[in-house]
This record gives structure tokens, sequence and C-alpha cells, in this order.
């Protein structure tokens, strides 16, 4: 089963083509691919087509693990309470645990900060025939680093003279032309790489923050500087909205996906991943014809036993 193509291309940030988050929708896409007969509510059919996102990528899982020659990177990024953790759990569900792993990335330790800002994330890269997710990533040093420029003191980056390194616009530039080749160097060497941005509204968050407090079981999701970065909301937008922009390319694309509705959320990235898979050519290996003979043999062997 795949989503509409006029649903994913809407979704996809075309390369040289800015993001517009401003105005992309956070809650619906254009095309209803929500409304089915006999169905009451867009919520039941998000949950049924999931159930069959998740099968299908079990699926192609299996057979990713068993050609052996690609890996799959999904990247997530998101502002907080998008519902990074539970598209994750919700989505990849079915996936056989051997061949998935998940790395989240928070505050980089003394060690990480004296290499290079992609060296944390190249550690934790999946090895092929394998799925990594990473939940936050290399991004985050295009992001949080530029909303919060103090972030970059600790970086101990050379001095960029004449011009301030926390102010020097050359810098982002630079970070997005260094994200491209990057992921361009992976996919060449056989990691496909497939980027979600989950959009969700302000007052989305804001209703999401206020379930975490009302609910005491819910009190160890909540930080008390999830509100203090709230007061930046429009601006890590604007971050978003030129990483993005910057670094949407054909190897390495980025969807934009409505992240107000959590059902439609997640049936849209199962969708677009198992997408991804199937578009890698993948088939199962198939024996030399020297082993062919043995297989047999085995075969013949097991038939025998009484």
């Amino acid at each position: 089963m795949t989503l509409d193509r006029h649903v994913v291309e809407e979704l996809r940030v075309h390369p040289g083509k800015p993001a517009d988050l401003r105005r992309r929708s956070t809650s619906s896409t254009t095309t209803d691919w929500l409304r089915a007969v006999g169905v009451d509510h867009p919520k039941d059919v998000a949950e049924r087509d999931l159930e069959t996102f998740r099968a299908d990528l079990a699926a192609a899982q299996e057979l990713l693990y068993a050609s052996d020659t690609w890996a799959l990177l999904v990247i997530l990024q998101a502002l907080d309470a998008a519902g990074k953790d539970g598209t994750i759990a919700h989505v990849m569900t079915g996936v056989n645990p051997q061949g998935c792993s998940v790395t989240s990335f928070k505050q980089p330790s003394a060690e990480e900060l004296d290499h290079d800002f992609l060296w944390r994330c190249t550690r934790a890269l999946p090895r092929r025939g394998h799925i990594g997710i990473f939940n936050r990533s290399y991004y985050e040093d295009v992001l949080v680093a530029r909303v919060h420029p103090e972030v970059l003191e600790r970086e101990h980056l050379p001095a960029r003279a004449p011009a301030d390194q926390t102010t020097d616009a050359k810098l982002w530039h630079h970070r997005f032309e260094d994200i491209n080749a990057y992921e361009q160097h992976l996919t060449r060497n056989g990691t496909r790489i497939v980027k979600f941005f989950l959009h969700v509204s302000k007052q989305a968050q804001k209703h999401r923050f206020l379930e975490r407090l009302e609910d005491p079981s819910k009190y160890w999701k909540f930080s008390s500087a999830d509100v203090a970065e709230r007061a930046f909301f429009d601006t890590y937008r604007d971050a978003y909205e030129e990483a993005i922009t910057a670094t949407s390319t054909e190897w390495a694309p980025w969807y934009v996906i409505p992240a107000d509705h959590k059902y439609a959320m997640r049936a849209l990235v199962g969708s677009i991943l198992v997408g991804v898979v199937h578009e890698l050519g993948l088939s199962v290996p198939q024996p030399p014809q020297s082993e062919l003979a043995a297989l047999d043999a085995a075969r013949s062997a097991l038939l025998a036993e009484p």
C-alpha cells in the first residue's frame, strides 16, 4: 500500500524551493487522504493505514536486511512536544529490533565538543541492512546553536576574523554546505537518508505541555526549560526554515509533516518510509549456482529423515 503521490509531493521540500513553513499547514494536507467510505472519523482511516504501513515496513526491513547493500537513516527533527518519541514508538513497533537502532542526541559532551559537529552522529550511523533513527541530529548545530549563539562558545572554533564567529552568516552557510556534502557522501556509499520535520503549531504545543502538567503520570515528560524554549518558538521556526530550505536535496530530501494530529502524522511518516525502501529496488539475494547443489542435498537429507 502506498500513499497518494500528490500527498507525498506536497510534503516534500523540493530542492531549490523554500520550505515555506509559515504557510504550510500544521494540521492537514491539501489532498484529503483521510476520507474513506464507511469510516466515521479520519482518525480511524489513519490508524487503519498505519497498521498496513507497519506491516509493509516490517517486510521492507527484512528485504533491506537480506540484501545487505543499503542502510536507511531516518532523521526526526521538531520543536518540543511535536511527537518524535511517539512517532518512533508507533511507526517502528513492527520492525525487528535486531535490525533497527534509535539514537537520541542531547546536549553534547565535552568529548563531542572537541570534535567537529558531525562527529558524534557519524559514530551512530546504521550499518548496511539496518535502519538507524536519529531523534535530533547534527541539525541541532544549525538550529539550537543559531537560536542560542552562546552554544558556539563551547565548540572552541577557530577565530573567523574579522567578523565574530557567533554572528558571521558565513558560518551557517558553510555548515549547510558541509551537511549537504556529508549526506551525499553517505548516499554514494550506501546510506539512504530521509528527513522529517514534524510541523507543530504553537497552540498544539501549548495544549500538549498542559496535558503533561495536568497528569502526574506525565510529569517526567516536562521540564521547566520547555517553557523557556517556547519563548523562542518563532525564532526556531525561522532557523528551521533556512536549514530545511538549504539542505533538502535530491539525495536527502526533507518532508514537512503536519503534526497537530498525531494519528495522521504517524501514518504519513510510515507511508513515506515504506516508499523510500521500495524506491531502492531491492530484491532477495539468490545463492550462486555453485551453492544450489548443496541446498538441494540439504533438502533431500531433511526429507529423508524418519
